[in-house]
């Protein structure tokens, strides 16, 4: 490759991938002589990337974290992935990112050729995000425990929980967890002696305190799977018995695999045997099911149907005398 500038671009490209780089590889990678690629890493550094060099037979270049940071090269699918993420995360559960989600996409669609453009329009236009309604999480405060789990600090904060009991805790944090629309710390309460799960958006004014954290074995080697099975444990379930007043035929095609089992009672009724943690969910696949039913049991569903029918007939009733 003879052409300078576009032979430092594609080294540059190469050196962000994070990995070391052999010279030799890029040498052959970009078909020049090692001593041409030498000249361009001392380019590379003139114009202000921090390139790093390791010595010995294992030795190699690696693009290193600078003061400032550089012009990112991107490909055509990266370019793509990084403004559809941006647009995305307007919708996450952390406050103020939509402001700095919304400048940082500007900035990228001022760059992109119109061909991206047009691909991120198309995706954007065929989007509809749901908006989100749950409460949000400061990314100050993110940033705190992300900050005292790499440095291997404690920290303290106030907390409060579902019922609205507030208290000051001193925890040793592990790892955060993100689940759906919310954010939890996972961390060794030292005041309680044990692992502890906290809601991110419960938390305020954490700091770190500069004490060191002991070196714990955490509770579980897959801690995103430990917080989720730790959630879901702490939800309601409730155990449905209903009788479906149509030909099990009829409604199995609607019930589908996970949503519960069917029992034949007759040519014409089944019973539906189902678990859920949400009422709402229930009663709604229930109605959908567009046949008659009587419903045995939890008693929690009787009375969320009857309230259910009590607001749709109020909404139904006529206004005219």
């Amino acid at each position: 490759m003879t052409d300078t500038p576009a032979r430092l671009l594609s080294l540059l490209s190469l050196l962000q991938t994070p990995r070391e780089w052999p010279g030799s590889e890029l040498a052959e990678r970009l078909e020049v002589s090692p001593r041409t690629i030498r000249r361009d890493i001392d380019r590379l550094r003139e114009l202000g990337y921090p390139v790093e060099a390791s010595r010995g037979s294992e030795g190699g270049y690696r693009l290193g974290a600078g003061t400032a940071m550089p012009p990112l090269l991107l490909d055509d699918e990266e370019a793509v992935a990084i403004a559809v993420g941006l647009r995305s995360a307007a919708g996450q559960a952390i406050s103020g990112i939509e402001e700095s989600s919304v400048r940082a996409l500007a900035k990228l669609e001022q760059v992109l050729p119109s061909r991206l453009r047009y691909r991120v329009g198309a995706l954007g236009a065929a989007t509809v995000p749901i908006p989100g309604t749950g409460a949000v999480v400061d990314p100050e405060h993110l940033t705190v425990f992300a900050g005292a789990i790499a440095n291997t600090e404690r920290t303290r904060f106030a907390y409060r929980t579902g019922d609205g009991t507030e208290s000051r805790r001193h925890v040793e944090p592990h790892r955060l967890v993100s689940a759906g629309r919310r954010w939890y710390l996972l961390g060794y309460d030292l005041d309680r002696d044990g692992w502890r799960i906290f809601r991110a958006d419960r938390i305020s004014e954490p700091r770190a305190t500069g004490g060191r954290a002991t070196p714990r074995q955490p509770p579980a080697k897959d801690v995103a799977a430990y917080v989720t099975d730790k959630m879901y444990s702490l939800l309601p379930t409730y155990s449905a018995r209903v009788t479906l007043h149509a030909p099990i035929g009829q409604v199995s095609p609607a019930i589908g695999e996970g949503s519960g089992e069917l029992e034949p009672i007759d040519d014409e009724s089944c019973v539906l045997h189902a678990g859920t943690d949400t009422l709402d969910w229930l009663a709604f696949r229930i109605l959908g099911l567009g046949c008659e039913f009587t419903v045995h049991e939890p008693p929690e569903l009787i009375t969320h149907l009857r309230e259910m029918a009590a607001r749709a007939q109020r909404g139904t009733q006529s206004t005219v005398d």
